[in-house]
């Protein structure tokens, strides 16, 4: 009997931990932020701005895995390129707010003219999940631009 409780107590760990796995699988992770930015910017620098909006945004981009997606802004908030909302190329979000009021947009953009790389938080709705969720936002300044992958922590 006890042996039996052993295993059922080992089969249902196991069940757990593969569980949790695939749940964090689901999540980009930092790492996969800064690659796929990092690649994105290559992207742009080898083919170009036009092109490599339209590949962005684009439904089959290969700049899209899981929740993760390149969004890039000018450093006067204009959407240039969204892998997730393509109805949002074109217009100037400079004043956009999260749930909490915080000036996003405005914020990565007044980064974005004083950094070459940084991370930014605040909270955006998840395209796989339809929550909004506290976001980090990986972003590497592109000429007059910002080139930027996220993160959902929720």
């Amino acid at each position: 009997m006890k042996r039996q409780h052993g295993i059922a107590m080992a089969i249902a760990l196991s069940a757990t931990l593969a569980s949790s796995g695939v749940r964090a699988q689901e999540h980009a992770s930092a790492k996969d932020a800064e690659a796929m930015v990092k690649k994105g910017v290559t992207f742009l620098k080898a083919n170009g701005n036009a092109k490599g909006y339209a590949e962005i945004t684009s439904k089959q981009s290969q700049f899209k895995d899981r929740d993760l997606y390149l969004v890039v802004y000018g450093l006067d908030g204009k959407v240039w390129a969204h892998g997730a909302n393509e109805k949002m190329v074109g217009r100037v979000l400079i004043d956009l707010k999260d749930v909490d009021g915080k000036e996003f947009v405005r914020e990565r953009t007044q980064l974005g003219k004083t950094k070459t790389t940084f991370w930014q938080d605040y909270k955006f709705t998840n395209p796989v999940s339809k929550k909004v969720e506290p976001k980090s936002m990986y972003c590497e300044r592109l000429e007059e631009t910002v080139v930027c992958g996220g993160i959902y922590k929720g």
